[in-house]
């Protein structure tokens, strides 16, 4: 079971990656940001079908979504210097709370 959360934290950090990829890609228009998108894509959802065949799915899916937008948002704020309004950083809070709830009662 400790190892089907491991791949499904990994697999939600490699969403991270993919996500800012594809910012990256220009649309797909970029070679090397583009493959590295795909491969990160890839192997995230590898992943995550690896943690799904141990833990339930609607906990593995929102856990794997949950990774993906909170490092998404959190890296946009850091990197893109996408806004930090006080709602947003509210919302990412509940979000997170949403995660710890699923994880504890899995």
């Amino acid at each position: 079971m400790t190892t089907a959360w491991i791949l499904l934290v990994v697999a939600g950090l490699l969403e991270v990656a993919w996500a800012l990829g594809l910012k990256a890609s220009q649309g797909f228009t970029r070679l090397w940001p583009s493959l590295f998108t795909l491969v990160a894509m890839l192997a995230s959802f590898y992943l995550l079908a690896q943690a799904m065949k141990v833990l339930p799915v609607g906990t593995a899916y929102a856990i794997w979504v949950g990774i993906g937008a909170l490092g998404t948002v959190v890296l946009g704020m850091l990197i893109y210097g996408d806004s930090a309004s006080p709602l947003r950083l509210i919302s990412l809070v509940l979000v997170l709370a949403g995660l710890v709830g699923l994880k504890l009662a899995s």
